[in-house]
């Protein structure tokens, strides 16, 4: 067929005889069989000893194809190991002139499957394939397949598209796996998103791909980080933030120095992955980190747009967030305002640095945000009242109590703390990381008290995925509470279903819950819920698929209609149903 054709034509080239000579040989002679010897003779191996040792093959009925084809197989694994020791041995100039040399003399066989593999051996050990080479592989689908990686980075370098369509599904495949977590059914206060450890992170199957991909090659890297910064741009997703983190990191544990010397942000990269693996930022790192900030240089400030990204990771504003409560619990302890606090400030700084990070990139002014004195003379005190409050509380519960009879919980917010959730970043992001805390502290009042100013926030940031992933799962620790219904009823009906029409993620998260905690629900209020949290026609599958198994799980639970009828005493009872342990 005419792929043989196009396969054995580079050997006419080489004068090495095929096929069609073979053909051509016997339309033109008068004695085939002579002839067809005498090509064999002409075209077989060269080695005299074999003359006696073929027939003696024969006679044991191994085909000449079988024999040749081992013959070449050995010959092709000398070869290849052939080509990978010149590529080590020698002066430089000299090996890739060897290499150079082979492979303007094999290139013509590359179709040949028996011959590729050598072929793509010389030019996988040449640092630079000739440029018309790599041309010829580029413009056929199946020798670009077959390309080793090195060969592919020599091609992707000058074709930003190529790379670019190779990259794209990898960083679809890395925003769902991180969605995937967000969504999932499991929910537990001890497992959950930010549980996994940098360098954990750093072995998942996209993180490691790109790596190889990009292998020592700056120009790829820099491409890479090209794409996460308009992906970042363009979607506001801030996972793409978290892979730019991981992708510096991947390259740093593999000790790949060409790239992690050029990259600005890589010492301070190093240093905060410290801080997330700790989920805490300690007093000397903090000294380390407030260094390469204020040693940004006049007319280097664009390299605050990479350290902003770096910030604005999730796992870092995670890290950074929690450390500002732990130092605000301090600072209550020590009787010290926020202001007079230098590591209290550092974070407010980084935290504002990594919020800001859309905006700078966006318009590419290259300058720290400012901080604004408010929050950290009006909203910080106020966060510091609310841990004051919990200490009074639980002192004046320890008290014998006289006439006055015990004393109720504060329930009213101060106006300022529901403003400031509402219009300022920083203050509605560490608000949110409050109330994560006092529910994890199993402090209902506390979190009762703060709910509802979580209803309207600086851009819907209570409903962002990440908070209600958190919040569901440090919410089982309360439980027991969704047996009340005023519990469920602020919680829901002042909360989660306020949201629920417009925000179909909140859908999502509200029935995770519900399918963890059903159980412990008021009956009442499960029944109300069952109907408010109906799919409408706009609902994805997602959200279908979950109120199913949520129905799944009450249609269970409900007695069977012969068990709630009186049975007579005549008839035999009736067997109960068994309900699944696990329900």
């Amino acid at each position: 067929g005419p792929g043989q054709a196009e396969m054995y034509a580079g050997l006419q080239e080489l004068g090495v005889a095929n096929g069609e000579d073979l053909k051509e040989t016997l339309t033109n002679c008068t004695e085939p069989l002579k002839a067809i010897e005498q090509f064999q003779t002409e075209n077989g191996v060269l080695l005299p000893s074999l003359q006696y040792a073929l027939p003696f093959l024969d006679l044991h009925g191994t085909p000449r194809l079988e024999f040749h084809q081992s013959v070449f197989d050995e010959l092709r694994e000398k070869l290849l190991e052939r080509v990978s020791a010149i590529a080590l041995e020698g002066k430089v100039e000299e090996r890739y002139k060897k290499l150079e040399d082979l492979l303007e003399k094999s290139f013509s066989l590359v179709k040949m499957p028996s011959i590729q593999p050598v072929v793509m051996c010389v030019m996988k050990h040449l640092p630079k394939v000739p440029e018309k080479k790599l041309k010829l592989v580029m413009a056929d689908k199946d020798l670009y397949k077959a390309c080793a990686v090195e060969v592919k980075r020599q091609i992707w370098q000058d074709n930003q598209a190529l790379f670019g369509d190779e990259v794209s599904p990898l960083l679809k495949q890395y925003i769902l796996e991180k969605e995937n977590v967000l969504f999932c059914n499991d929910i537990s206060f001890l497992q959950n998103f930010f549980s996994p450890s940098p360098k954990t992170r750093r072995q998942g199957e996209v993180v490691q791909k790109l790596t190889q991909m990009i292998g020592k090659n700056v120009k790829l890297y820099d491409m890479v980080l090209q794409f996460l910064r308009t992906l970042f741009l363009r979607t506001r997703n801030v996972h793409y933030c978290t892979l730019r983190a991981e992708l510096l990191m991947s390259l740093h544990d593999l000790e790949i120095s060409e790239i992690c010397t050029v990259d600005p942000c890589h010492k301070f990269t190093w240093c905060l992955d410290a801080c997330i693996r700790e989920k805490f930022v300690d007093n000397k790192r903090a000294r380390e980190l407030q260094g390469f900030l204020d040693g940004v240089k006049k007319g280097q400030e664009q390299v605050l747009g990479d350290l902003s990204m770096i910030l604005c990771d999730p796992f870092a504003i995670n890290t950074l967030a929690l450390s500002t409560i732990r130092h605000l619990q301090d600072l209550v302890g020590q009787d010290t305002l926020p202001r007079e606090s230098p590591d209290l400030l550092l974070l407010l700084r980084m935290l504002s640095l990594g919020q800001g990070a859309w905006d700078m990139i966006d318009s590419q002014v290259f300058k720290e945000p400012k901080m604004e004195a408010e929050l950290i003379t009006r909203f910080l005190p106020l966060l510091m009242s609310f841990v004051v409050d919990d200490h009074t509380f639980t002192v004046d519960q320890k008290l014998p109590s006289e006439e006055k009879g015990p004393i109720p919980y504060p329930s009213t917010i101060p106006e300022a703390f529901t403003k400031f959730l509402q219009e300022n970043r920083i203050a509605c992001e560490i608000g949110l990381y409050y109330i994560l805390h006092i529910t994890k502290q199993r402090n209902k009042n506390a979190f009762l008290r703060l709910l509802p100013a979580l209803v309207e926030t600086f851009s819907d940031l209570a409903f962002s995925d990440i908070f209600l992933h958190l919040l569901t799962g440090n919410l089982t620790l309360l439980g027991d509470e969704f047996a009340l219904e005023e519990f469920c009823t602020s919680l829901f009906d002042g909360f989660f279903l306020t949201a629920c029409p417009r925000k179909e993620n909140v859908h999502r998260h509200v029935l995770r819950l519900l399918l963890h905690l059903h159980h412990k629900v008021a009956p009442a209020k499960l029944e109300s819920f069952q109907k408010a949290l109906e799919p409408t026609k706009q609902s994805g599958e997602a959200v279908k698929e979950l109120y199913n198994q949520l129905t799944e799980k009450l249609e269970l639970r409900k007695p069977s209609p012969a068990e709630v009828t009186e049975t007579p005493s005549m008839e035999l009872p009736l067997p109960a149903v068994p309900t699944p342990a696990s329900r």
